[in-house]
């Protein structure tokens, strides 16, 4: 195969990763940040007020969450090189979605608590574990640039997160529910959807992905297993 050839299809394979596989990551990791910070949506809307919070007991319901995250972290990766990253990612999506419902109907500081650090000990493991799976798809010189694609979501979860948190919060009485709940109810189902999803979107290496030409497949597993 002549460098000619070599360099269109190192073109080709890296651009339909870059359109197939980042921004379903990029979206799963927006959730994934959404979910996360929804207490700070929920708090002065109405959740602090109904649930009798205190300022030192809303900090703490914030910050319990990192203690299962971190705790969980190391596992959650180990795991994710044993069942491959795809059923692991959207495992974790799922887990972290339901978790994420059931804040609609916590009625009771201890709930709070348990929920949230519910809540880390599910989502723990994904950030590195998307990172790692898009890092297994490209060869070292393109990875900056993917992962620098994949990091958009953070600030597009800012931009775009806050108005949406708000537009939920403002669907006052849907449901039968307050703002703050309804809020909780929107963020978590598309978490448990994409995870779901994912099963079906997401591939756990280039060799069984369907969209690659066979000369893309080849080019990609030789770069990567020389790497490796």
């Amino acid at each position: 195969m002549s460098q000619q050839t070599m360099t269109a299809v190192e073109k080709s394979a890296i651009s339909k990763i870059s359109w197939r596989l980042v921004p379903f990551v990029a979206l799963m990791f927006f959730i994934n940040f959404l979910d996360r910070t929804a207490i700070s949506f929920a708090g002065p809307n109405g959740m602090t007020q109904d649930l009798g919070l205190t300022g030192v007991q809303f900090g703490l319901a914030s910050g319990i969450f990192f203690i299962g995250y971190i705790l969980l972290e190391v596992p959650s990766n180990l795991a994710l090189h044993k069942f491959g990253a795809r059923r692991w990612l959207a495992r974790i999506m799922i887990s972290w979605g339901i978790v994420s419902l059931l804040f609609t109907w916590v009625s009771s500081v201890e709930g709070l608590y348990t929920l949230r650090l519910l809540l880390g000990i599910a989502e723990a493991g994904f950030f590195p574990g998307a990172i790692l799976y898009l890092s297994m798809w490209v060869p070292g010189r393109h990875r900056s640039k993917i992962l620098s694609l994949f990091y958009l979501a953070q600030p597009l979860t800012v931009v775009f997160g806050a108005p949406l948190a708000a537009g939920l919060i403002e669907q006052h009485g849907l449901f039968g529910l307050d703002g703050w709940r309804v809020m909780f109810l929107g963020v978590s189902v598309p978490a448990i959807l994409i995870g779901i999803a994912a099963l079906f979107w997401l591939v756990d290496s280039p060799r069984q992905a369907k969209w690659l030409t066979a000369e893309e497949k080849t080019w990609l597993t030789n770069e990567l297993e020389a790497e490796h």
